[in-house]
This record gives structure tokens, sequence and C-alpha cells, in this order.
């Protein structure tokens, strides 16, 4: 069973930064998005970025700008970015990694999300 292992998630003054990292412990082939969720209290759980096998990065519109998704897909690993960071940014944010490998007849499929990391943004 593969694992995704977040890091970097911490304390932050308004406008300061931090680099969310997520490694895949193990490999994984076919990978199809890499991306990045993030959940408040007492919201749902909401795209933040994601970034295709082919490169084609999207984000939540609140954030472009502020936020730079970056992967290697060899390293199966994604980081997320996070610049002038604000209040309404704290949250968990997750790391989600889907994809789909094998012959036509017996495809399998998985979808992976890491255990969450607590990003808290102060005034």
């Amino acid at each position: 069973q593969v694992q995704l292992v977040e890091s970097g998630g911490g304390l932050v003054q308004s406008g300061g930064s931090l680099r969310l990292s997520c490694a895949a412990s193990g490999r994984l082939f076919g990978i199809n998005v890499m991306g990045w969720y993030r959940q408040a209290p007492g919201k749902e759980r909401e795209l933040v970025a994601s970034l295709t096998s082919r490169g084609t990065a999207n984000y939540a519109d609140s954030l472009k700008g502020r936020f730079i998704i970056s992967r290697d897909f060899a390293e199966n690993t994604v980081w997320l970015q996070m610049n002038n960071l604000k209040p309404e940014d704290t949250a968990v944010y997750y790391c989600n990694i889907n994809g789909a490998y094998g012959p036509v007849e017996r495809t399998y499929e998985y979808d992976y999300w890491g255990q969450g990391t607590q990003v808290t943004v102060s005034y």
C-alpha cells in the first residue's frame, strides 16, 4: 500500500510563505493528477491546485498568483509553494495523487490521500 507523506505545514504570520511537500512511499505508475486540497474548520474540502501528467496546472481562482504547484513525477513528489499567506488560508492541507495503469482489460485505478498537514496563518 502506497502512503503519501506530507510535510512543511506550520504557523506563519500573515504575508509569510510556506512550502508543502508530499512524497509517495512507493513507486507509482500511470500518474494522472497530483494535487493539493484544503479543509478549513466547518467547511468542505476544496481544491487548491492540481497538476496533470502533461504539466497542466489548475488553481482555485482565489489563489492564483499566490500559490504555485510543482512536481517531480520520477520521484513521485509534489510541492505547493504558498506566498503572501492570509488568515483565511488557515486549514488542513491534503495531498492527492491519482492515476491508473495496466492493460485495458485489467486496469487498476488508484486515488491516494495524505494524512493532512496543518497550516495556520496568524494576523
